[in-house]
């Protein structure tokens, strides 16, 4: 049986690791759009993957510092996918009911992230909560003109989400700390105004780092961009200054699609990075 949560401590905060669920990418090039048939095909086999089946897991976290308890990201919300919408259940199976949650932390507006935010009836699934996200995500996601832009699916999951809660969201306007012990980043380029999350306690630190990378290929390969990245001239820089970060901290990183439970350090190999798995 495939194990769904994964307890671990930051200093003195309490942390869970919760899938929402797991599945395999239908096609590489959804994750690495932009390398020859041929560099794509030896790092693959590098990594013993097969082009057309790259397994990636949806892992949220949820974080007890002792004032509060916080939710980073809310998965699908409902199997919209084979295999997703499994969070709920797990975060019951450790106990947590949703009214605990004080926080709920969007990384970003994509439906893999925002899903679980809010029911079929508009109203939050996590009833105490605050929801917090970056002031120029919120916007983006909110237009009118990007919602016209994008897919119909994506649509859904914005009104569903985002629009009845905007009553209850807290929108962060620059880096800083947003909880005791937890700070907001900016990593645009994914996503406007998509962002990881430094969660600090006694002499550890974690960093949340959402979809800054999709796969640990990417640490190897930065300027390897995935069909979802919004702005892969800004995706680039933000991933050489956040690599370097967690990498010259030695802090502990978490992966949203790695495997799970998606947790590992980032260490300099070369003028790139490595994915050293816990």
């Amino acid at each position: 049986m495939t194990k769904e949560t994964h307890r671990f401590k930051v200093g003195d905060f309490d942390c869970i690791a919760a899938t929402d669920g797991f599945a395999p990418r239908e096609d590489a090039r959804f994750l690495f759009t932009n390398p020859s048939e041929e560099e794509l095909a030896q790092v693959l086999q590098a990594h013993k993957l097969q082009p057309n089946h790259i397994p990636a897991s949806v892992t949220c976290l949820v974080i007890d510092t002792g004032q509060n308890r916080i939710l980073i990201d809310t998965g699908f919300g409902a199997e919209v996918r084979p295999g997703m919408g499994r969070l709920f259940g797990n975060l019951q199976a450790e106990g947590i009911q949703f009214e605990d949650i004080d926080t709920v932390i969007l990384s970003h507006g994509h439906a893999d992230h925002i899903g679980g935010s809010a029911n079929d009836d508009g109203q939050p699934n996590f009833p105490n909560a605050r929801y917090m996200m970056w002031k120029s995500e919120w916007e983006y996601w909110t237009s009118e003109e990007t919602l016209a832009q994008v897919p119909k699916e994506r649509v859904k999951f914005v009104r569903k989400n985002l629009f009845p809660l905007k009553d209850r969201f807290d929108l962060i306007p620059h880096e800083g700390e947003i909880r005791p012990g937890i700070r907001a980043i900016p990593a645009p380029g994914h996503s406007p105004g998509h962002m990881i999350v430094e969660i600090s306690s006694g002499n550890e630190k974690l960093f949340f780092f959402a979809d800054t990378a999709l796969h640990p290929i990417h640490l190897e390969h930065p300027d390897w961009f995935a069909v979802v990245d919004n702005d892969p001239e800004q995706v680039l820089p933000t991933r050489r200054r956040l690599f370097d970060l967690a990498a010259t901290e030695q802090a502990l990183v978490m992966g949203y699609h790695f495997e799970f439970p998606g947790l590992g350090h980032i260490v300099q190999k070369g003028q790139t990075w490595q994915w050293q798995p816990l």
